[in-house]
């Protein structure tokens, strides 16, 4: 069974910082591009963050602050955060899209993680 499996969330201040962990298994997902998406409730899923074949390109509300990384010896994908917001609050949920270029579109993903809570307390 394949699986992306994400970790590291909690409840954070504002100014602070959280790391998210992705953990595929089932597969190898060596050639995929990776994603992280968001959604906050009453709202739709928000484009984060992609890891793509020739680029790492990120959405407009979290340029500067977050960074996508992979380390493909352990498959796994990272999403580190920094100076957190209130309006950050959301499930973040790991994505893989076999387009190895990627994409910031939620419907070119074809694996989904559980997601995992984030919460920032202003």
């Amino acid at each position: 069974q394949v699986q992306l499996v994400e970790s590291g969330g909690g409840l954070v201040q504002a100014g602070g910082s959280l790391r998210l962990s992705c953990a595929p298994s089932g597969r190898t997902f060596s050639t995929y591009a990776m994603g992280w998406f968001r959604q906050a409730p009453g709202k739709e899923r928000e484009f984060v963050a992609c890891f793509g074949q020739r680029f790492t390109y990120y959405g407009d509300s979290v340029k500067g602050r977050f960074t996508i990384s992979r380390d493909k010896d352990k498959n796994m994908v990272y999403l580190q955060m920094n100076s957190l917001k209130p309006e950050d609050t959301a499930i973040y949920y790991c994505a893989a899209d076999s387009n190895p270029f990627g994409s910031s579109k939620e419907r070119e993903y074809e694996y989904w993680g559980q997601g995992t809570q984030v919460t920032v307390s202003s």
